[in-house]
C-alpha cells in the first residue's frame, strides 16, 4: 500500500482547478507496517504565478526549476497504480488532484485496489477525543511533533498517527475499562457504586488478588457479573493481514 500526499495551488478563480506543486509518497508492507519504498518531487506549474511565497520559502530547490507534471507523471503512475492508496482526507482532495493533473496532460490516471482514508478510519472508530481530527491536531495529541505541511513528511507522519491510534484502540479493547483515562498511575481496578470489581481475566494485566471475594445479596446469593462490554473495533484495515486489506 502506499501513503501519498500532494501539495498544490490555490484554487483558480476562472476554473477552480488546483496546480499540483508537490508529491510525496512512501510504499508501505501492510504486514509489517514498515516502509520499503519512497518517492518526492516538487512539480513547476503552469503558471508560476500561482505559487505562494510561503511554499516557495519552505521548498530546498528552486519552484520554477522543477520537473513539469508530464515529467514526472510515468514516475507518480508507478508508484500509485495497482496499490492501495492511503491518506488523510485523500478521498475528497488527494485523489481528485491526481486525476486532474493526469487528465490535464491527456494521460490515463493510475488507479487503486482499494482506497484507505484515515480521516474516515478515524473519525468511525477513534472518535472527536484529538479534537478536530487534523493531521496537525493528531500529531500534537500524540506527541508526534509540529506537521510540516511537505508532502513526504506528511505521508509518513500519517503512517506514524495510525500506528499510535491503533495501538491506544487496541490496548482500550483489551484492558479494564477506564483504565487508560484513570489518574492513579499503575491502577488496575475502578470502583463503581461503592463496590470493588476485578479485572477481566482477559486483560494485559496479570493480577492476582491477596483474597478473592464474591459479591453477595442480602439473602446469599451469589449475584451474577455485570455483562462485559463489548469492544469495540480496532483498526481492522491497518491491524490485519494484508490479505484482508487487499481483499
Amino acid at each position: 500500500m502506499v501513503f501519498f500526499d500532494v501539495e498544490t495551488t490555490a484554487a483558480s478563480a476562472d476554473e477552480g482547478q488546483r496546480s499540483v506543486l508537490e508529491f510525496g509518497a512512501i510504499v508501505v508492507c501492510p504486514r509489517r507496517l514498515v516502509e520499503v519504498d519512497s518517492y518526492h518531487t516538487v512539480i513547476r506549474p503552469g503558471d508560476m504565478s500561482a505559487v505562494s511565497k510561503r511554499f516557495a520559502a519552505m521548498v530546498d530547490v528552486d519552484v520554477a526549476s522543477a520537473p513539469s507534471f508530464d515529467q514526472v507523471a510515468e514516475r507518480i503512475f508507478g508508484v500509485l497504480d495497482g496499490r492501495v492508496w492511503a491518506g488523510h482526507n485523500i478521498q475528497r482532495f488527494d485523489c481528485h488532484r491526481i486525476r486532474e493533473a493526469f487528465a490535464a496532460i491527456g494521460r490515463a490516471a493510475p488507479e487503486p485496489v482499494a482506497i484507505v482514508d484515515s480521516l474516515n478510519v478515524l473519525a468511525h472508530d477513534f472518535g472527536r477525543r484529538a479534537g478536530d481530527l487534523k493531521m496537525a491536531t493528531l500529531a500534537s495529541y500524540f506527541g508526534i511533533g509540529k506537521q510540516s505541511h511537505r508532502s513526504l513528511d506528511d505521508a509518513r507522519m500519517n503512517l506514524e498517527v495510525l500506528k499510535r491510534c491503533a495501538t491506544l484502540l487496541l490496548l482500550e479493547s483489551t484492558l479494564p475499562p477506564g483504565m487508560l483515562h484513570s489518574s492513579a498511575a499503575g491502577a488496575i481496578t475502578r470502583k463503581r457504586s461503592n463496590h470493588q470489581e476485578e479485572p477481566s481475566s482477559s486483560s494485559l494485566v496479570n493480577v492476582t488478588p491477596s483474597k478473592r471475594k464474591q459479591r453477595q445479596g442480602s439473602g446469599g446469593k451469589i449475584r451474577p457479573k455485570a455483562a462485559t462490554t463489548t469492544p469495540k473495533p480496532c483498526f481492522h484495515m491497518i491491524l490485519r493481514h494484508s490479505r484482508t486489506i487487499l481483499r
